[in-house]
């Protein structure tokens, strides 16, 4: 048996420690809003928080993430969430979407650790997590509106 807690839920899982935390959340728990895409630890669509960091869920394990608190999209909250979340639908962000639960959960880290961030920054942060459609002047731009909304 392993012990997490996610989205504020703990949880007591008997599952193979060495089974990828992506697939844990999305088909032991249901929570969908974390993506898989390359199953590689390259792409960063699977992002989630753990213990307040950005981190990749496909290529973390269940054991290593034992007592810690894991953060997925469905559990993201706070003033940089609503923040990010009303900024994403005012930019017309997503495109087909696929990866914007990764974007966010990195936007909201970066966010959490500079309040005022450049494009150069942004830039930095957000490069671990690919977007086919190339909607990154999208994200640039509801990140800047984001951080102008949340309240440090």
């Amino acid at each position: 048996m392993v012990k997490i807690r996610v989205n504020g839920i703990n949880y007591q899982l008997d599952v193979d420690p060495d089974t990828p935390l992506l697939w844990v959340l999305t088909e032991q728990l249901g929570l969908t809003g974390t993506k898989y895409s390359c199953g590689i630890s390259e792409c960063g669509s699977c992002t989630v928080h753990i213990d307040g960091e950005a981190e990749l869920s496909c290529g973390i394990s269940l054991g290593e993430v034992a007592g810690k608190d894991v953060v997925t999209i469905e559990g993201l909250k706070g003033r940089i969430a609503d923040a990010l979340r009303q900024a994403w639908i005012e930019e017309d962000v997503p495109q087909c979407g696929y990866c914007q639960s990764g974007q966010i959960m990195t936007a909201a880290t970066l966010l959490k650790h500079n309040s005022d961030p450049s494009d150069d920054a942004i830039d930095g942060a957000m490069s671990d997590v690919l977007c086919r459609c190339g909607s990154y002047q999208g994200i640039r731009q509801a990140i800047h509106l984001a951080a102008g909304r949340k309240v440090s």
